[in-house]
């Protein structure tokens, strides 16, 4: 799957962690169905790197290992958030790869495809460490809030909405793809990349230790972490997919607009004026517009997972760019 001389684009994929479902059966059937349609892309000319979000997955893994840490302390292990982010990746990538391997099967095609298990540096003197704003793992009440920050004083841990207490840890800004090198190599050798899933696995340098890496508690937008992707792959696309086939102004509202084609510059009117859901749609088009700008000639297209090739094709989706 090189890029060829014909090869019009080299495009970042973006999946979106809901819509890979809550439990292993689901995301099995999840992908297997979106499959062929990443395939298609392939089919119009360009060669694709895959990534992902998490935020089921890593939740279900921290549960887990909650809940039977609480039963038997010591034979069942607390893991911290790095280590339930490595998991992830893992197993959604497993899925991934199989998928693709059944409908690149049906398809006969004889492509390779592999997953990178992904650390993002970020900087430790990032604002957003004095701001911890996600929260991870599961509800507690007040006692079993103040018990964690006895075990764990470095913790943040606040209320949430009178659901309970939830710890809350930094959103950093993705800086740079440790193993980009090696992504760069399995494109250059004919391989899908399965890559940054979840945004990416949060590491800082550790000078006490030679500078080398040390995995941090923190959530990468993973929207930011394909952005990042794909500018340090050098792609010319950058697909977000999400559950819905266009950006719309007004959303759910009489007067709402499907939005087809815009500019960087009516993007970022529109985000001023706070037109997308916070959690949602406003992290895609900031993404999109952080993209678009990078280089000239690139474009972010939003759309639809189930219509992934009809929008690279330009009959769905939003495109945006400079």
């Amino acid at each position: 799957m090189a890029k060829s001389a014909a090869a019009s684009n080299r495009v970042v994929i973006a999946l979106g962690g809901n819509a890979l479902g809550n439990t292993p059966e689901e995301q099995i059937a999840r992908v297997r169905a979106a499959a062929p349609a990443l395939l298609e892309v392939i089919g119009l000319g360009n060669e694709i790197i895959i990534t992902h979000g998490n935020g089921p997955q890593v939740g279900m893994i921290q549960d887990a290992f909650a809940a039977a840490n609480t039963l038997d302390s010591g034979k069942y292990p607390a893991i911290d958030l790095p280590e339930c982010g490595a998991m992830s990746q893992g197993y959604i990538g497993y899925h991934l790869q199989q998928a693709i391997g059944v409908a690149m099967h049906k398809a006969y095609k004889r492509w390779h495809v592999a997953t990178v298990v992904t650390q993002i540096e970020v900087d430790p003197d990032d604002p957003a460490f004095s701001s911890p704003t996600k929260p991870i793992g599961a509800f507690m009440t007040e006692e079993q809030a103040k018990a964690e920050l006895v075990e764990h004083p470095d913790w943040t841990v606040v209320e949430d909405s009178g659901r309970g207490w939830r710890r809350v840890v930094a959103s950093p800004e993705p800086k740079k793809i440790v193993e980009c090198e090696s992504i760069l190599n399995l494109l250059d050798n004919e391989f899908i990349v399965i890559a940054c899933g979840g945004g990416g696995i949060p590491v800082v340098r550790d000078y006490a230790d030679k500078g080398a890496y040390r995995g941090i508690a923190a959530v990468i937008d993973k929207d930011m972490g394909g952005e990042l992707l794909a500018e340090d792959c050098h792609a010319d696309t950058l697909v977000l997919l999400t559950a819905v086939d266009h950006v719309a102004i007004n959303f759910g509202k009489p007067d709402q607009t499907d939005l087809e084609d815009i500019t960087t510059e009516e993007a970022k009117r529109y985000l001023a004026e706070g037109q997308f859901g916070k959690g949602s749609m406003e992290p895609k088009v900031r993404a999109a517009v952080k993209f678009a700008e990078s280089r000239p000639g690139r474009t972010c297209i939003i759309g639809s997972l189930e219509r992934a090739a009809e929008a690279m094709a330009g009959l769905s989706g939003t495109r945006i760019h400079a």
